[in-house]
C-alpha cells in the first residue's frame, strides 16, 4: 500500500478524538453546493476519499447520498464508525482505492487532498469516478486577516517540516500532469466555528497533524503559547465563547473522457 506521511500517521492516530471535537463542521451554504455543483443527491455513489473521523463524510450522508468513505488512519477509522456506523469505512489510499473502476459518481476529499496531491492519486480518482464523474476539493481555510488567528499560524508555522499544506498551493501541481480533469470551477464561503475556546482555538490547534505527531515536550510548550495567547490577547481574554473565523474553499473537477 502507499505510503502514508509520517505526520498524518502519527498526529492523526494520535488525536484522532481531538481532531473530531476541535476541528470546525462546514457552512450550511456548502449543502447548496454540494447538490448544485457536484450533483449529490439521495442514492448518489459518493466515495469520500481521506475522510478521517467523518466530518465530511456526515454532510454527505445527510443529503441522502450512498457514500462509502476510505481512510488509511486506523484511529480516524475507528472515529468515523462509532459516528456514522450505518456508513461502509474502508482502510485505503488514494493512489490505491479499493473500489473498482467507474463505480462512483463523486470522490470529495475534504480538508484532505493536500497529504496525496500527486498523478498517481489523480489518475486512480479517474479510474473509480463514471464518465463525466466530479471530484470534490474542500477545505475550512483559517481567516488571517484576524490578527489573533495570524498568532495562531505563527505559533504552529515552525514546526511545519515537511508536511504538505494547503496553503502552499502545491497541490494543484498534478492537475497539469495528466488530461484527467477538466479545469475547476471554484466556491467560497465564509464560516465561524463558535465555542469554547479550550475546543475552537486550542483543540483545533492540538489537532494539527505536525502538532500532533511532535514529542511531547514540544507538545506542551506550543500548548503552553496557544494558552498564553487565550489569556491574554482582547479579543480571547476571559470568553466563554469565541467566534472562530474560516473561509470555506470548494472545488469542482468533471472528469474528462
Amino acid at each position: 500500500m502507499p505510503h502514508v506521511h509520517d505526520a498524518a500517521q502519527r498526529g492523526f492516530s494520535t488525536e484522532a478524538r481531538t481532531y473530531s471535537s476541535g476541528r470546525p463542521d462546514y457552512p450550511a451554504a456548502l449543502e447548496a453546493w454540494l447538490r448544485d455543483s457536484l450533483g449529490v443527491v439521495p442514492a448518489l455513489r459518493v466515495l469520500d476519499l481521506g475522510a478521517g473521523t467523518g466530518k465530511f463524510t456526515r454532510l454527505l450522508a445527510g443529503l441522502g447520498a450512498d457514500v462509502t468513505a476510505v481512510e488509511p488512519v486506523a484511529a480516524m477509522r475507528d472515529e468515523l464508525s462509532l459516528g456514522l456506523p450505518k456508513v461502509p469505512v474502508m482502510d485505503g489510499t488514494a493512489q490505491a482505492i479499493p473500489v473498482p473502476g467507474e463505480t462512483v459518481e463523486v470522490v470529495t476529499c475534504a480538508q484532505a487532498f493536500h497529504w496525496f496531491a500527486e498523478p498517481e492519486a489523480l489518475a486512480d480518482i479517474h479510474r473509480v469516478l463514471v464518465p463525466g464523474g466530479r471530484l470534490g476539493l474542500v477545505w475550512n481555510v483559517r481567516d488571517e486577516s484576524v490578527d489573533w488567528v495570524a498568532a495562531l499560524t505563527a505559533i504552529l508555522s515552525p514546526h511545519e517540516g515537511d508536511a504538505p499544506r494547503f496553503h502552499t498551493g502545491a497541490w494543484r501541481q498534478p492537475f497539469a500532469a495528466g488530461p484527467w480533469f477538466e479545469e475547476p470551477t471554484v466556491a467560497r464561503f465564509e464560516h465561524v466555528h463558535e465555542g469554547a475556546p479550550e475546543d475552537v482555538v486550542l483543540g483545533r490547534c492540538l489537532s494539527v497533524s505536525f502538532i500532533a505527531a511532535l514529542p511531547e515536550a514540544q507538545k506542551q510548550a506550543v500548548t503552553a503559547q496557544i494558552r498564553e495567547l487565550i489569556a491574554t490577547h482582547p479579543a480571547l481574554r476571559g470568553q466563554a465563547r469565541v467566534r472562530f473565523p474560516y473561509t470555506t474553499e470548494a472545488y469542482c473537477y468533471r472528469r474528462r473522457g
